[in-house]
């Protein structure tokens, strides 16, 4: 088969390199998935340039997000059958529980081999079904950044109807972020650039949208719209220089969750004067892939799709990616 594999690590866009790979077979507890499509997220970008806290193995087929159809078992495997559409979790090892550093050393597009290719091998405890109503491109969206926002909001203390939630962007995260949080009928604040991009979260629900250009402090101006009393839920999706603000702009005993990829800051101690709450979100469980599932099913949502590319356009849709311009998921379809 031909599969995307790094081919040079840490060497760019360059050192993603279509080549003929063997068939992987599937073990006796393993099944064989057919994949139909993938979709990118940041850190593919991070491990193709050599800056993802994981080292990237030399030849490792490309990415971990995807979608497909499990096409043979393993004779031990129970929890599936020939036909069921599936994905393949972030962290592999993370079946429930809580959150350990033991689990990512193991991860799919990094030191095993990712979607990047028309077939994957997964043990059975490693996947997960599908919403029926979503398409494989709409689905292939969902380990990685849909899971990510979800545990933001559902975690230790999770979102409330009537409850404020703060979005920074429109990468994948924060519009799912803004579904889920519109899903259990919070109120959402979002962060962007344009008016464009502004109407379109308006489209999507948004309740209040505040162009960070034209509003430099507008942790002022999220303050001022609810009330003067700040956020209750911040899903911190920006950067280090947007750190210090979304907290200022976060309720007392309000949460501010973020992501992994966002780097570290130096914080002026004065911000933190007051009683909020701060946590890191490493993606989540197959437990929780789960139950976002089953919420994604009832509540019909669909997942926002920026562009679709064909598997022979990968390198492009890599190109496309790192321009950070778009709005919703990148995708690559079936080869």
């Amino acid at each position: 088969m031909r599969a995307y594999v790094l081919d040079r690590p840490g060497s760019g866009i360059d050192g993603l390199v279509l080549q003929d790979s063997p068939e992987p077979r599937p073990g006796p507890s393993e099944v064989l998935i057919r994949v139909e499509a993938r979709s990118l997220n940041l850190r593919d970008l991070r491990i193709l340039k050599g800056l993802y806290p994981i080292p990237a193995k030399k030849g490792v087929v490309a990415l971990c997000d995807g979608s497909g159809v499990v096409v043979e078992c393993g004779d031990q495997v129970t929890r599936v059958a020939v036909g069921a559409r599936v994905a393949p979790t972030y962290f592999p090892r993370w079946v429930d529980g809580r959150f350990s550093m033991s689990v990512t050393a193991e991860q799919f597009g990094c030191t095993r081999d990712g979607t990047l290719a028309p077939l994957l091998v997964a043990l059975e405890n490693e996947i997960v079904r599908l919403p029926d109503h979503l398409s494989f491109e709409e689905a292939a969206t969902l380990p990685c950044a849909a899971l990510t926002a979800w545990s933001a909001l559902f975690g230790p203390r999770p979102v409330l109807p009537g409850e404020s939630v703060l979005t920074i962007g429109t990468g994948g995260v924060a519009l799912f972020a803004l579904q889920f949080a519109k899903m259990c009928g919070a109120k959402v604040f979002s962060l962007t650039s344009s008016s464009a991009k502004a109407k379109a979260l308006e489209r999507l629900g948004a309740d209040h949208v505040v162009n960070h250009v034209e509003t430099p402090e507008w942790e002022r101006e999220v303050r001022l719209q609810n009330s003067g009393r700040g956020v209750d839920h911040v899903i911190e999706t920006g950067s280090a220089e947007t750190l210090p603000r979304s907290i200022a702009c976060t309720a007392e005993e309000g949460i501010l969750s973020y992501v992994a990829a966002v780097e570290a800051a130096t914080i002026d101690l004065r911000v933190l004067a007051n009683a909020i709450v701060m946590r890191r979100v490493y993606v989540g469980s197959r437990t929780k892939f789960e139950a976002m599932c089953r919420a994604i099913e009832v509540g019909k949502t669909r997942p926002v799709l920026d562009r679709v590319f064909a598997f022979s356009d990968a390198q492009e849709a890599y190109a496309y990616f790192e321009k950070r311009r778009h709005f919703g998921k990148v995708v690559i379809g079936g080869s």
